[in-house]
């Protein structure tokens, strides 16, 4: 995939090309069904150690007719990183909606309501004139998401206020902000610098001490949203004690299935939840669009930042997500474009 922009957060170097893994299953019945995953160097999986899980995964154990069964199968293979999970089970629950004949998010009971749900759209770190460029270029966009925890953040924060400054804002440190005193410095900075941000993602590192996110959070004067710290369900009871929310995001969850099961124990524990992503194409983007019931907040914008996305699903004009010109009508409502985006090296 190929970004354009080069893609910068506090715990990553940069880089204009992000790498994802597709999977096609096919039954023996003829339903074909697709899942993505894009693995991720901040959970240590790559592409190669997704690929090198497939020669031992055996196929006759997964069905679209018993998703959890195969599930289940798959995390019982040791070592299989959740990114090799979630690209599988990401096809299983395509080709079950497809094999019921219906969009994922009807097959899971939880509808979608055209023109309720918006997607921010994130803003990585960079230097403040590209910054200030970035966001001229998604003026179209209501909600920016500006990735922070570098030496430049309060320039870059002035510098997208500069050119939009009247837009809700989310802010994400990415495990930027080692000490809880420095994240609190940071956080009264920014809700001293403007009123419109609506939260803020993951200030500490993931193992930071339970204690150090409670403090925080009992002094935050913005609510406080967990991301590296929440994978599964099996994270929620410590995300519910140091944090005000959760990012779901299917890479991590091990697919649609997890995700899932992860949002709705967030809400019975009385977290506000949110759906994001990695860079992905519309494969795994549109998956994570039909949770959106499940969610408070939206960040599905990973295929909106790429150049070449091979596949066509869920839209996103002015931020709004639809499904309502998908071709395809069932499982994901995804389809591979039938003309490839063109890019310039």
């Amino acid at each position: 995939m190929r970004l354009a922009n080069p893609w910068k957060i506090a715990s990553s170097e940069g880089s204009g090309i992000q790498s994802s893994v597709i999977v096609e299953l096919t039954d023996a019945d003829g339903v074909n069904a697709i899942g993505e995953a894009a693995p991720s160097a901040t959970y240590d999986e790559t592409v190669d150690g997704v690929l090198e899980i497939f020669p031992r995964v055996d196929t006759s154990r997964l069905s679209f007719t018993d998703v959890r069964g195969s599930t289940d199968y798959l995390r019982s293979i040791p070592g299989i990183p959740a990114a090799a999970v979630c690209v599988l089970n990401t096809a299983l629950m395509d080709g079950a909606a497809k094999r019921a004949g219906k969009p994922l998010y009807d097959f899971l009971g939880l509808g979608f309501r055209e023109n309720q749900h918006v997607t921010s759209f994130s803003i990585g770190i960079d230097t403040p004139e590209i910054i200030r460029k970035k966001v001229q270029d998604a003026a179209h966009y209501p909600i920016l998401k500006l990735k922070v925890g570098d030496p430049r953040d309060r320039e870059n924060f002035a510098a997208l206020r500069s050119v939009a400054p009247d837009k809700p804002i989310r802010v994400d440190a990415n495990e930027g902000w080692n000490k809880k005193e420095d994240a609190l410095r940071m956080l009264e900075w920014l809700v001293a610098t403007c009123k419109k941000i609506q939260f803020v993602e993951q200030p500490m590192p993931r193992d930071a001490l339970m204690e150090d996110l409670v403090w925080l959070k009992e002094r935050s004067p913005l609510p406080l949203f967990a991301d590296e710290s929440c994978h599964t369900v099996v994270d929620i009871p410590r995300c519910a004690e140091g944090f005000h929310g959760v990012n779901v995001k299917l890479v991590k969850a091990g697919g649609v299935s997890m995700a899932h099961d992860t949002l709705q124990a967030a809400r019975r524990a009385g977290l506000k939840t949110m759906v994001g992503c990695m860079i992905e194409t519309s494969v795994l983007v549109s998956a994570a669009a039909h949770l959106a019931e499940l969610t408070d907040y939206l960040d599905v914008d990973g295929n909106l930042l790429i150049t070449n996305d091979p596949f066509a699903g869920v839209t996103a004009e002015n931020g709004v997500l639809s499904f309502a010109h998908a071709e395809e009508k069932h499982g994901l409502r995804v389809k591979a474009r039938t003309h490839q985006p063109r890019t310039q090296l």
